[in-house]
């Protein structure tokens, strides 16, 4: 029966793969573009309980999903096979309690150092078994990142501000030990990058979760520091700066943000008045947030151009860009709800495609991580989402018996946007390179397309994005592309609303694109 599908999906490919007016996709092989270094996403906050007390079974169960590079019996992804895991390093508001300004426990995290200055290493245990579970499953990258300075090091004492100022809540007495517990924790980890302040432009002086801003000289401060802290250690733990919540911060000055802004020109840039180049431990690499840059489509565009140009021109050509955080938040009439209401369906996950697309073709991201793995809110945060069997929206507010069931167990349910972020995550591989394009009527409300090579086993990976309500009939052709190199014949994977990243057998190189859908094309051998 699954062969008959299998033929009849394959049949819908091609039976228009020659019709007229079809569209056009060149890819030049002569024209590279950025070396793609990981997709990933991170394991706040819910792996704290997730990691730790569910059943062995669901954790390996979602392990596989999140990590898996493997193929089942009939050739399917396990997983969407991620390269890059992201480690919330906690600062102790869930050791703080109701005095650490964190009202939810889901968003409260455990500290490995208490404020006596003693050492725990079994703290983070949900953490750290997922991040083994990662490393098992051949993930490549891990990279730790702090949201606040823990609790008894902050001038409040609490893991978030209390007060709108742009300066960190931090005790100046207290940036050395800072630098040294966040050299410590990503030294003792292993961990591959250390990415110390996560958006330094907000204020964060609700209860909703942990955050501490920082000035643009706070933040080189600290770096100075910390590069000086992993010296000592002899550490392989890269720095990897910005994480700045809005892409625009990065290169604009004048905005509402004023002395946490430009800083291209300010904190990377080797004439900056805060510069961090040059520091032996600091990567070449520029991190931001693609939220509330999304929409209008020419918004989406403009600012990843605006921001593509300024790295060029403020950096030397071994700098590169990573968008390190980013779910919708941004009501529109594509998004209608923000990022209010769970949705497992395709408009969320087509939503993000198109954000990822336009992140990797026109900001030239080498790498895109999606901010959180798992959530149990009814909110379009996750790429699992877990519950209690019964809310199958999730939790909303007055739900705390099914959150405080979710500690132990429950259900989870993978959504579309698991397996588009897998058209990418699975195939589009480390040290495979972007291929520059020559493409015909490509256009952000239709389809969208990028094009990889594996220069090491000589394959080819395009992505394809249809976000219109027709199938699009495509022509794909490389020019300037080696002999070793198939691009006549490729298997497909598809995620739609009737497929989960799903192996629908081999075509040419024309086809028929299925509305609604994402679609992954591999060069056969």
């Amino acid at each position: 029966m699954k062969k008959a599908l299998l033929f009849l999906g394959l049949s819908l490919y091609v039976s228009l793969g020659y019709a007229q007016n079809e569209q056009k996709l060149v890819f030049n092989f002569a024209s590279p573009r950025q070396t793609i270094h990981s997709f990933g996403a991170s394991d706040c906050w819910r792996v704290q309980y997730i990691g730790k007390n569910w059943p062995i079974e669901k954790r390996n169960q979602i392990a596989d999903l999140l990590f898996s590079s493997e193929l089942d019996s009939w050739g399917n992804p396990k997983g969407i096979g991620l390269s890059m895991w992201r480690f919330n390093i906690g600062s102790g508001s869930h050791e703080a309690g109701d005095n650490g300004g964190v009202a939810s426990l889901w968003r409260r995290t455990e500290c490995f150092l208490d404020k006596e200055g003693d050492w725990n290493w079994d703290k983070q245990e949900g953490q750290r078994w997922m991040l083994q579970a990662a490393r098992e499953r051949g993930v490549r990258y891990s990279l730790g990142f702090s949201i606040t300075a823990p609790y008894f090091m902050t001038k409040n004492g609490m893991a978030r501000a209390s007060e709108k100022t742009p300066y960190a809540n931090i005790r100046e007495e207290q940036f050395d030990d800072y630098a040294a517990f966040l050299a410590e924790v990503s030294t003792h980890l292993k961990l591959d990058y250390l990415s110390p302040i996560n958006e330094p432009q907000w204020e964060w002086v609700g209860s909703g979760q942990e955050g501490m801003q920082a000035t643009n000289e706070e933040c080189s401060r600290l770096i100075h520091l910390l590069d000086k802290e992993l010296q000592q250690r002899h550490s392989d733990t890269k720095v990897v700066f910005g994480e700045a919540a809005d892409i625009r911060y990065l290169y604009r000055s004048g905005t509402n943000k004023p002395e946490r802004d430009n800083q291209l020109k300010e904190i990377f840039s080797k004439k900056g008045i805060h510069s961090i180049y040059g520091l032996s431990s600091v990567a070449p690499i520029v991190s931001g947030h693609s939220y509330w840059s999304t929409w209008p489509v020419d918004t989406l565009v403009q600012t990843r151009k605006e921001l593509a140009d300024e790295l060029e021109k403020q950096l030397p050509s071994n700098y590169t860009y990573w968008q390190t955080e980013y779910c919708p938040m941004e009501q529109n009439p594509d998004n209608p709800r923000g990022g209010g209401g769970r949705d497992l369906g395709m408009n969320t996950a087509l939503y993000v495609a198109r954000v990822i697309h336009h992140d990797l073709t026109v900001a030239n991201a080498a790498s895109w991580q999606w901010w959180t793995a798992l959530s149990e809110w009814d909110y379009k945060d996750g790429l699992i989402f877990v519950d209690d069997g019964m809310l199958a929206n999730g939790a909303s507010r007055g739900d705390e018996k099914m959150i405080e069931t979710c500690k132990q167990d429950g259900t989870f349910r993978t959504s579309k946007l698991l397996w588009v972020l897998g058209n990418y995550s699975f195939f589009v591989r480390p040290g495979m390179v972007r291929l520059g394009s020559r493409t015909e009527q490509e256009k952000a409300a239709s389809v969208m397309s990028s094009a990889f090579a594996d220069k090491k086993n000589k394959k080819l990976v395009v992505v394809l994005i249809n976000y219109s309500d027709k199938p699009v009939p495509l022509e794909i052709s490389f020019t300037h592309l080696p002999k070793e190199y198939v691009s006549d014949k490729f298997q497909i994977y598809e995620t739609s609303s009737r497929c989960d990243l799903v192996y629908k057998g081999q075509i040419g190189s024309n086809m028929l694109l299925p509305a609604r859908a994402v679609v992954t094309l591999v060069s056969a051998q």
